[in-house]
């Protein structure tokens, strides 16, 4: 998806997902998805950031799957508040609303010198480091996408 889609498609999300609750069928649900997605290379955030909409409509609207995010290594660089992309940070917002959770690699924090409040507002910080949490989180039962 082209950079210029994928913002202007943020920009209509919060409509899109209530026009996907409302067309929803009643019947039993179905099993909750449990996905991590892991991000680390720059050039592959807003590929990210559009699959996690995307994932949030195909699962019928926020709430619907539970969405966490690893970043660590280069790609956290575009998540700090200084100097972040307004699209970058519109995106994180309207997903972090959506539910979606939003986790920084302690060790790359350190090695950029950045704290939680050098990052987009909704992220937390991994204390073991993103690799461990993946695994974690895998053990857990999340299915693994990288981008």
């Amino acid at each position: 998806m082209e950079r210029r889609s994928f913002f202007a498609a943020v920009a209509g999300a919060a409509g899109a997902f209530g026009l996907v609750r409302a067309g929803a069928q009643d019947g039993p649900a179905a099993p909750r998805q449990k996905v991590v997605y892991h991000v680390d290379d720059v050039e592959k955030v807003t590929e990210a950031l559009a699959n996690l909409r995307n994932h949030i409509i195909g699962t019928g609207g926020p709430g619907k799957a539970d969405l966490k995010v690893v970043i660590n290594g280069p790609a956290l660089k575009m998540f700090h508040t200084k100097g972040a992309d307004a699209r970058v940070t519109s995106a994180v917002d309207m997903l972090t609303q959506s539910g979606v959770r939003f986790e920084a690699c302690r060790n790359t924090m350190r090695g950029q010198e950045v704290t939680l409040a050098d990052l987009l507002p909704g992220f937390v910080e991994i204390e073991k480091g993103g690799v461990v949490r993946i695994a974690e989180l895998q053990m857990q039962g999340y299915a693994y996408i990288k981008p």
